[in-house]
């Protein structure tokens, strides 16, 4: 056989799963992959404290597979009713909290394990129930699942938890923000006692740490990078502008920065649907991405924006957690997020393995809190730069701009958050002057 020299074969890993990897592209381990894998290929409990984009997926799916592939496949139990057992039992269960991420993890498993024999399914809602309960009688070796769809087949006895020898749940928190961890330790109550257990999550508050120390026994503790921290190979840039003035600086920026990959986030759904449509009408590929979509379209989206027919992929926040598209070059916050452990993750989407990324902001005189917020959170001040966008004709601002300098231009020998007072103090001005009555609307009383 074919003898591996790279850094992934110190971790001790099998030939079929270093063939996937290295047809992957992959080379050098991340900090959690090299951290975990030892201990989860041990048959350790693991708690890891990772944001998204830092390889955990591959931290967890590598050993799982080699576990599973080295170990000799249980008996199918037989028992009543008429989903008894396949001939294959799930050995090994994932819950992730969105529909996204439980594709990208079920690809990956697929991608890793394409050499070893072993088959994987996923399950979710807001799709037909009938493709994923043929998969299930066919029987797989791993599953990854939301656990709303997930609670719900079981409660149908469409399968059976009763032999899962490994248990994944992934991005903890964010299932705990949307109210899943109930139904998370409705699903735990199916499984065996004895089994292997990881979790993983981006912060731990106290609940996420009671269900760790309700469901992991002695686990080994992998913390990576700091729990609130923005990445460190993001460059983050800051412009101020008036909100009418917002959709020319966003083509302005995407044809000038010579952009070939941009995630575009939006406060609301329907705010991305008119930003895509704006960017289309201006010839720019672009498509949004939100929960209101169908499970399809979401998909069909995605796989365009990863195959580059798109070059902007316009989302709300569902997409801030669990995208996983590499080569994203920027990150665009055209409306800053109401909350700022978001802005953490949306700009998280770019920057990753090692590569740079930028990401640039879009703040107007009603998100100054939110981004103060943000500031507050990342302990520093994002890079203002100055910009020409005038208003559109017929705002308040193009009224009162011809009184001012254009909207980035104003006072660049002044500190940052002078130029930022300056900005505030003049939009406030602008908006108290009372508008023009065109001649129409003068009525004679």
């Amino acid at each position: 056989g074919k003898i591996y020299i790279m850094p992934f074969a110190r971790l001790k890993l099998i030939e079929p799963l270093l063939r996937a990897v290295e047809s992957e592209g992959y080379t050098i381990p991340t900090v959690i992959q090299e951290e975990a894998i030892p201990h989860v290929l041990e048959g350790k409990d693991l708690q890891g404290c990772a944001q998204t984009g830092t390889g955990k997926t591959a931290a967890f799916a590598l050993p799982i597979l080699q576990l599973l592939a080295g170990r000799e496949a249980p008996k199918p139990k037989k028992g009543r009713g008429k989903h008894a057992g396949p001939d294959r039992p799930i050995r090994a269960m994932v819950l992730t909290p969105t529909r996204e991420l439980a594709a990208q993890i079920a690809d990956s498993f697929r991608v890793y394990g394409q050499h070893t024999g072993l088959r994987q399914t996923v399950i979710f809602g807001g799709v037909s129930q009938i493709p994923q309960v043929e998969a299930l009688t066919r029987g797989v070796d791993i599953v990854v699942a939301t656990p709303g769809r997930l609670l719900d087949l079981l409660q149908q006895k469409m399968l059976s938890l009763g032999q899962v020898e490994i248990l994944v749940l992934d991005e903890t928190d964010r299932m705990l923000d949307m109210g899943f961890i109930q139904d998370v330790r409705r699903i735990v109550a199916h499984m065996p006692k004895k089994r292997q257990t990881l979790m993983f999550s981006a912060t731990m508050p106290s609940e996420i740490q009671g269900l760790a120390d309700s469901l992991l026994k002695d686990p080994v503790e992998v913390r990576v990078a700091s729990e609130s921290m923005e990445a460190d190979t993001v460059e983050q840039i800051l412009y101020l502008i008036d909100t009418h003035s917002k959709p020319a600086l966003l083509k302005h920026v995407i044809q000038n920065e010579k952009i070939e990959r941009a995630l575009v986030f939006t406060r609301t759904k329907h705010s991305a649907n008119r930003v895509a449509h704006k960017l289309t009408r201006a010839g720019i590929q672009a498509e949004a991405m939100h929960s209101d979509k169908s499970q399809n379209a979401r998909m069909r989206a995605l796989a365009d924006f990863k195959r580059g027919t798109i070059r902007v992929l316009v989302a709300s926040d569902i997409a801030a957690r669990g995208l996983d598209v590499d080569n994203i070059s920027h990150v665009i916050n055209y409306d800053m997020p109401d909350d700022p452990k978001n802005y953490v993750h949306r700009i998280g989407r770019t920057g990753r393995a090692g590569l740079a990324g930028q990401a640039i902001s879009f703040c107007s005189p009603d998100q100054r809190d939110k981004l103060a917020d943000v500031e507050r959170l990342i302990g520093k001040r994002i890079t203002l730069l100055p910009h020409a966008i005038k208003p559109p004709p017929g705002s308040t601002s193009s009224r009162a701009s011809s009184s001012h300098e254009s909207e980035g231009h104003y006072g660049k020998s002044r500190t940052p958050d002078q130029q930022k007072n300056d900005f505030w103090r003049r939009k406030r001005k602008d908006n108290k002057r009372p508008p023009r009555a065109s001649h129409s609307s003068r009525r004679v009383r």
